[in-house]
């Protein structure tokens, strides 16, 4: 929902259809009605390939009715907890750790203040208050993260994205709402900045792409809402999977099969929209 918000109240904020139909509103209907349709179609394939089996017969069993026992209800809640915290919650530190580092590492080296200067070969020691540390979104952009999102820029720039928005994705699957605050860091507004952040509004609405045409355009922002719509973009979703099949196997599929489905769909968004002249 943050993603969709921030991309609303930079594009469409204040647009009504016939004088008095939100613009936003009619956006996250949409939004919604697009994955609700496209689930269930997911679900008509699947069922008739991969998931094709006979229906299982109906077995229902009532068991007696009795008052619970509350020291029960509590120990049962704490084995389920415990069991959660070792099965999935172990997965999702794993990865976290990992998406960390990749936007963490490698750290660049601070540089010398200006007026400072280093002469040939000379070592001069230097206090670490004669020292200036690179901005975040300059950390993000050497980073490993930083790197990846260059690598793929070829790859979603079809999409109408670049290696910024694409380094934003890769944060983003910690959370989905992690974008906001990728691109907080990466334009340089600072990462507390949520998605109503007149700051992060105005920034998102002047970037640009290092050949110095609009990062952003309304075109680009209903390309991600609907990419976002179809991508398996939450790493406590896998871990759930993960932990109710016992099986690496189904969650890598459905993380696959939804990022292609999502690729697609914000393929035809955009270059549809760019035919239609939207571009």
């Amino acid at each position: 929902l943050p993603v969709y918000t921030l991309m609303i109240a930079t594009f469409f904020a204040g647009q009504t259809v016939l004088g008095f139909v939100s613009v936003g509103a009619i956006l996250m209907l949409a939004m919604y009605t697009l994955g609700i349709l496209v689930a269930i179609a997911a679900a008509f394939v699947l069922k008739r390939t991969i998931l094709k089996a006979p229906p299982p017969p109906f077995l229902m069993e009532l068991p007696p009715y009795r008052l619970p026992n509350l020291r029960t209800v509590f120990q049962n809640m704490i084995t389920r907890a415990l069991l959660f915290l070792k099965r999935a919650g172990t997965v999702i530190l794993v990865i976290s750790i990992i998406l960390w580092a990749l936007m963490y590492f490698p750290r660049a080296s601070p540089v010398p203040s200006s007026g400072f200067q280093v002469a040939g070969s000379e070592q001069l020691e230097t206090r670490n208050s004669e020292l200036e540390t690179l901005p975040e979104s300059e950390q993000l952009k050497n980073s490993y993260a930083g790197k990846l999102g260059h690598a793929i820029e070829p790859v979603i720039s079809p999409l109408g994205f670049d290696w910024k928005i694409g380094v934003a994705l890769i944060a983003s699957f910690a959370a989905r709402e992690v974008l906001v605050s990728t691109l907080s860091i990466i334009y340089n507004v600072g990462k507390d900045e949520n998605e109503e952040s007149e700051t992060l509004i105005a920034a998102v609405r002047g970037a640009k792409t290092d050949d110095g045409r609009p990062a952003w355009t309304p075109l680009t922002a209903l390309t991600l809402m609907v990419f976002f719509v179809l991508a398996m973009q939450c790493m406590s979703t896998l871990a759930i999977v993960r932990r109710e099949t016992n099986s690496w196997s189904w969650p890598l599929f459905m993380l696959g099969y939804m990022t292609v489905l999502a690729y697609i769909a914000a393929f035809i968004t955009y270059q549809g929209g760019k035919i239609l002249g939207y571009g």
